[in-house]
Formats: structure tokens, sequence, C-alpha cells
């Protein structure tokens, strides 16, 4: 079955990891500045063409460089306000940012592949239903997320070792959105 055969339409959400989907990922860091964060080839222009296939475009990412003390909150905002900011120049749209700030283990993990990220959204957008979401993401992490909650799951294929199957892989968000154009 191919994604396009998923039957994708304005009533279903998309959940994009960060690191390694959005942007170049730092290998043994964290983006903790704006001038750190660097789009991947195409990407503006992906998520704005997914704009005609999902009702809610919505990034959820680990964060662990704030719990780790290397990074604040603060940083992050300012990171995602100019990651949204960018997008939305290029005509396209991210309904919100979810992170995790907590350390791997911790009490209350939202970590994925842990729910609570999704939870968030749910419950901030009630509309949400995951049997109609796709979660695309570049770890073992993000595809278990989204298996976890019955979504679709596709992974961007990076250095990232493997150890989950997804629905579906690809090489780039551009690739995706060429697989939902077919």
């Amino acid at each position: 079955m191919s994604i396009k055969d998923w039957g994708v339409d304005r009533t279903w959400t998309l959940f994009l990891d960060r690191d390694g989907v959005i942007n170049e990922r730092i290998w043994g860091g964290y983006v903790t500045d704006r001038s750190e964060f660097k789009f991947l080839p195409e990407v503006k222009e992906a998520i704005r063409g997914f704009g005609r296939y999902f009702g809610l475009i919505i990034v959820v990412t680990n964060q662990q460089g704030i719990g780790k003390g290397i990074m604040t909150e603060r940083n992050l905002f300012d990171v995602h306000n100019y990651m949204c900011d960018e997008v939305y120049r290029a005509g396209a749209k991210i309904d919100k940012c979810y992170f995790a700030p907590n350390l791997k283990g911790a009490e209350d993990d939202i970590r994925k592949p842990n729910p609570g990220m999704a939870i968030m959204a749910k419950e901030e957008f009630p509309q949400i239903d995951f049997e109609h979401a796709v979660m695309v993401g570049d770890t073992d992490t993000d595809v278990e997320f989204g298996r976890n909650l019955g979504m679709k799951t596709v992974r961007v294929l990076t250095e990232e070792p493997v150890s989950v199957k997804a629905d579906a892989s690809v090489h780039s968000l551009i690739e995706l959105l060429n697989e939902l154009n077919k």
C-alpha cells in the first residue's frame, strides 16, 4: 500500500519530528540558538504543500538539552519562533510545537515514544484522531510514538540506525509530499 492509498485529507493531522526532519540535526549536540537552526532542503515548500492534505501540522520534539541545563526553554522558544516565522514567510503554517524538556526516564517522562506530547495536542485540538494522523520522524522512538497511538508512520532516512519498521520511508519531506501528490 502506498502513502497515497492512506486516504489522507484535511481531517488528518501531520505530526513532525524536528531535528533530522525539518532541520539539520547536530549529532551529539543540540540546536540551542536560532543561528544553529538550518532548514533541510525544500522543507518549507513541503510544509506548504502539506497544508493541502492535512488540517493540522504539529511538531513534537524531544529536547532533553533543557533537562541537562545546556539550554533554557526561552532558547527553545526563540528557535521555534524563528522556525515557525520562516515557515509562515514561505506561505505555510505549523499549528503548534510541543516539546519534552525532561531527561530520559524522568518520573513524568513525556519524551517520545511516550504519548505525552500527543495527549497535550489532543487536549488543545480535540478534533485530532490518531487513527487519522501521520507521524514523520527519523528515529525509532518517533516511529514507536506514532505506532503506540495508532498513527501511520513515515521514517525520514538519515544516518540514524534503524530497528523499528515504519509504514513508509522517504529521504525528505519533499519526497513525502511528492508521494502524496502522485
